[in-house]
């Protein structure tokens, strides 16, 4: 039996406590475990796409919750520190200069936007996530929110098809 089989025949709990580990955030579970069963990956990733429609600022502030800051260690109480340090990877902790200006980037951020920077660090050099980090401090709070969004998707999408290929 595939994951996906196995994650079909999930009692409604089972898999909405399965899906908060790729994405905490109550609502959007709840919808993805409403549309099941998913015939493959692509349908469980579209229903998770369009269920982020449905992340309202409770369900936001839950799922960042869970995230550490780019560039910093997981706190295995709080994160989801195996993912995180997985996902955070190609940050190079090592290069002085580059923790010093995530840092700085991420004080920013959330002076601006009262919120965690998030994105989808997986695949991305350090260098890369700043990049994005000093270029969404100038998106607006309705752009940024949904950015923010969509990098929690990405996230959740990849962390859905580790666990379920």
């Amino acid at each position: 039996m595939s994951g996906l089989d196995a994650f079909n025949r999930l009692p409604a709990g089972d898999a909405r406590a399965r899906l908060r580990v790729f994405l905490d955030a109550p609502r959007w579970a709840d919808a993805v475990t409403a549309a099941r069963p998913y015939a493959d990956l692509g349908e469980l990733e579209d229903a998770m796409v369009a269920a982020a429609a449905t992340i309202g600022d409770e369900d936001l502030e839950q799922a960042l919750a869970r995230h550490p800051r780019i560039g910093e260690r997981a706190d295995a109480e709080r994160h989801d520190a195996e993912h995180s340090t997985r996902e955070q990877a190609g940050v190079d902790r090592t290069d002085a200069d580059l923790v010093r200006a995530l840092a700085d980037g991420n004080r920013a951020y959330e002076e601006r936007f009262g919120r965690v920077f998030i994105i989808r660090a997986a695949g991305r050099s350090g260098q890369e996530v700043l990049d994005h980090l000093r270029h969404r401090l100038d998106n607006s709070d309705e752009l940024e929110r949904a950015a923010t969004i969509d990098q929690l998707t990405q996230i959740a999408v990849l962390r859905m098809k580790e666990s379920l290929s």
